[in-house]
């Protein structure tokens, strides 16, 4: 039962919503090549559309190892690459960890269009989804979506301060058993879907800090430590300063 969707910024585009969707759906004329990414087979692609694309994954998949290199408690996986939302695309898949237990998921996608894209203001767009178990006064609070939303804002503000355009919702649920699942204790989730472009400038460093940026959504929504004690930072990479990307929302 789904106790509220709380909306945040405007969409653009429709990428967020748009994912849980598409992304095991296969396209002809689509190809797959490492690290889950996905190029259409009939393009002719220019070596330059090429190179940034290639720069654009290796900074994801940089972003990855720099937290799972210090973190044990968020687990990473390729995850198949949505097909119909750009012409190129790659997909990561984390599970968060709380003691043992499985205690979040959660899903980022890169699209790439050369062409661009409504809503977009370049040539690439972030799409992360994060679901957590919550207690269940958690998700009753009304200052859920807000603060929900302020886990991601504030992250990106830290890792990739010039992202543009964010959009998306949070929403709480609470599933209780009925029937044979009578004596199933309630269960409360958080689930948060959103999408924004990263800034045209340094825009490898804006795509490594946006897996930074939703591995800490993850953490704060699993009750992890946003910092697991004794490691090394993976903070920000000091470009432009906190606050950017709110103020960039064109």
């Amino acid at each position: 039962m789904r106790l509220a969707d709380t909306p945040v910024p405007a969409r653009a585009g429709g990428d967020a919503d748009a994912v849980r969707n598409d992304a095991a759906t296969a396209v002809p004329g689509s190809v797959a090549v490492p690290g889950s990414a996905v190029v259409p087979e009939s393009t002719v692609v220019p070596e330059s559309t090429g190179d940034a694309f290639a720069a654009a994954v290796a900074a994801l998949e940089a972003g990855r190892d720099a937290v799972a290199e210090v973190r044990d408690d968020l687990v990473f996986e390729d995850w198949p690459a949505p097909k119909r939302l750009a012409p190129y695309a790659i997909a990561l898949a984390v599970t968060a960890y709380r003691d043992g237990e499985e205690a979040g998921t959660g899903k980022l996608v890169l699209l790439h269009d050369t062409a661009g894209q409504e809503g977009w203001t370049g040539t690439f767009r972030v799409v992360a989804q994060v679901n957590a178990d919550v207690e269940e006064e958690m998700a009753a609070d009304p200052l859920l979506g807000e603060v929900g939303w302020s886990w991601l804002t504030d992250a990106l503000d830290l890792h990739a301060p010039g992202y543009c355009a964010p959009s998306g919702t949070v929403t709480r649920v609470i599933t209780e058993g009925y029937g044979r699942k009578a004596d199933d204790p309630p269960s409360t989730g958080f689930e948060l879907r959103a999408s924004w472009c990263p800034g045209d400038d340094e825009i490898e460093d804006e795509i490594c800090g946006a897996v930074l940026a939703w591995s800490d959504v993850l953490a704060a929504a699993a009750g992890l430590p946003a910092q697991p004690p004794g490691t090394r930072a993976i903070g920000n990479r000091k470009r432009g300063g906190p606050g950017t990307g709110s103020r960039r929302q064109r």
